[in-house]
């Protein structure tokens, strides 16, 4: 059986991920969206393993120490991971996994995972991102000026990303998607293991 393979879906906040995961995952059978753990507390509706996986911070310190996060950070006073054991999992069982994930969580999994396939979607312009921003309607004006200078430190990181999706529509970026999970499992390597029967 096919193993599945790791997917890195970095970008912008505003650029639309959310969105344009979302029809992926409506498309796309055989594929396992990463859910992070965290030690914030669950807000109204959340259920663990869901949304999330709720740890308390003396539990999730100790998978740190026991090294069962491909990743990890601290925001805002809490505790934020990827935890390894589910992500293998689906791996093991042939499918796909997409971790959306920022560009410093990205750089933990790929040192520690080099096969990784890391994709960035970006706006078809700088004034599109700052549109989406303001017409979310959930920051302030400040707080949209400081998400577009994060988006401009995270654009100098972009070049090192395996692909580069322009979400000037959903439907034209999970195409895009699409193509790209296609294309990763057609390599040769993987091909040729499949016709020496491995």
């Amino acid at each position: 059986m096919r193993k599945g393979k790791t997917f890195i879906i970095s970008g912008p906040s505003g650029v639309g991920k959310s969105t344009v995961l979302d029809a992926l995952l409506r498309q796309r059978g055989n594929v396992y969206f990463s859910v992070s753990a965290t030690t914030r507390d669950p807000r109204p509706g959340e259920e663990d393993g869901v949304h999330y996986h709720f740890l308390d911070v003396d539990t999730f310190r100790a998978h740190i120490v026991d090294d069962e996060f491909l990743e990890y950070a601290e925001y805002v006073g809490n505790f934020y991971g990827t935890p390894k054991k589910y992500v293998d999992l689906a791996i093991n069982q042939g499918k796909d996994v997409i971790l959306d994930i920022e560009i410093q969580g990205a750089i933990q999994v790929t040192s520690k995972r080099p096969d990784v396939v890391r994709i960035f979607i970006a706006p078809p312009s700088w004034s599109e991102l700052e549109r989406r921003l303001t017409e979310r309607g959930t920051d302030s004006q400040d707080k949209i000026q400081k998400r577009l200078l994060r988006a401009k430190v995270e654009f100098q990181t972009a070049h090192t990303y395996d692909y580069f999706v322009i979400n000037d529509t959903v439907d034209n970026a999970v195409m895009e998607l699409n193509a790209i999970m296609t294309a990763e499992h057609c390599k040769p390597k993987e091909r040729m293991e499949i016709i020496n029967g491995r």
